[in-house]
């Protein structure tokens, strides 16, 4: 079922991705949801300075949220 966009809806969506995260030694931070559908994230531990970190943003946490939420626009990586 998709829902509106939110800080906690946003939250929900991505606690099935943070596993597959955390078992590579890293995480996220959310640090936004603005009102035009942009979600930014910190990366953190091993995700920070990963080669793959922009494939992880687009292609794991842009999808899921694409597939969850209504008003999602992109997902943003924030330093």
């Amino acid at each position: 079922m998709m829902e509106e966009i939110s800080y906690e809806a946003v939250e929900r969506a991505l606690q099935k991705f943070r596993p597959y995260l955390a078992r590579d030694g890293g995480d996220y931070e959310l640090i936004d949801v603005t009102k035009d559908g942009t979600v930014k994230i910190k990366l953190l531990g091993a995700c920070e300075s990963c080669a793959s970190s922009e494939i992880t943003l687009k292609v794991g946490l842009e999808t899921t949220l694409a597939d969850k939420l209504i008003g999602f626009k992109e997902v943003v990586q924030v330093y």
